[in-house]
């Protein structure tokens, strides 16, 4: 089974209108409410895609229950556990250019977390477990380490997607996969990069380090997988960009969906950046249909030392 984990979900209430002019009254006729969250996107793709997970993670309140009944009604099965304060609303306007408007995360008590741990303390080996989303400070790194540990007891396929200060400790856990994209790898190493042979340079060090696959999407420049051995090179298929938010998830679904099915490593890449585009051309996140249109538009290249951009 394929578990996802989202400390901090949300509602996403996304509006779209030609211009957005701050401090005067907007109206809109275009509006969505569509649960958001890193590790919860990923369970809505892979269902999709005909893949089954699990939702784990912290949801309260009535925009708690939006969310378990809107995932409850795509198909998608979720476990979270209940906290004291409603799920936050994030604001996204979608205009001229775009901003955003993000509510704070929830607090979680020490007996929650604990319950969590505990769930995931009952995955088996071969399992897969999501952690995605930023990891909050309100939970102590302790918290992460045991989860991790966890996963590398048991056997779990372990997938990281995620920011925070905890960040660098869980990177020593030796996940199975890692995806950072280009700005999020260079903060891991409080550096620039501007290149993919600098971004391979750098995704190279966390193979280094024990990581089984490293992605680094690159958002129009398409993306990198870097193992032991081999680095690839992916050109995503071009297209008209709708919406990015998801893009980077649905990239771990498509990767996880084709890699459970033995698919070997490159068939895995490409179906994860099929998965990508096809939600970066979409207002909502990926349908079977988009990707399975993309797949073969892909283009996966060994990389070189001719590679310098």
């Amino acid at each position: 089974m394929i578990y996802t984990c989202t400390f901090t979900p949300s509602i996403d209430y996304t509006v779209y209108l030609p211009e957005f002019h701050p401090g005067k009254l907007n109206r809109t006729e275009e509006v969505y409410y569509f649960p958001g969250g890193k590790g919860i996107n990923v369970s809505r793709v892979l269902n999709r895609l005909q893949t089954k997970s699990i939702a784990l993670g912290f949801a309260g309140g009535f925009t708690g229950d939006y969310i378990r009944d809107f995932l409850k009604a795509e198909g998608v099965q979720t476990d979270f556990i209940a906290t004291n304060e409603p799920t936050r609303i994030n604001v996204k306007i979608k205009a001229d250019s775009e901003s955003e408007l993000n509510g704070p995360g929830p607090h979680t008590t020490q007996e929650q977390q604990k319950e969590l741990l505990e769930k995931i303390k009952e995955l088996k080996a071969d399992d897969w477990f999501v952690l995605a989303g930023s990891l909050p400070d309100s939970i102590p790194e302790a918290f992460y380490q045991a989860v991790a540990a966890s996963c590398h007891k048991k056997g779990i396929h372990f997938v990281l997607d995620t920011s925070g200060s905890a960040l660098k400790q869980l990177i020593d856990t030796k996940p199975f996969l890692f995806k950072p994209n280009q700005q999020e790898l260079a903060d891991l190493f409080n550096t620039t990069i501007n290149t993919k042979k600098e971004a391979i340079f750098y995704a190279k060090r966390l193979i280094e380090q024990g990581i089984k696959h490293v992605i680094v999407s690159m958002g129009g420049n398409g993306a990198i997988l870097v193992t032991n051995d081999a680095v690839l090179i992916a050109e995503a298929p071009k297209g008209q960009v709708v919406n990015t938010v998801g893009a980077g998830d649905s990239l771990v679904s498509g990767f996880i969906a084709a890699y459970a099915q033995e698919k070997d490593i490159n068939e895995a890449f490409r179906y994860g950046i099929a998965s990508g585009s096809a939600t970066a051309f979409r207002t909502d996140l990926c349908e079977q249909k988009d990707v399975d249109a993309l797949v073969s538009r892909v283009t996966l290249y060994p990389y070189t030392e001719e590679d310098v951009n």
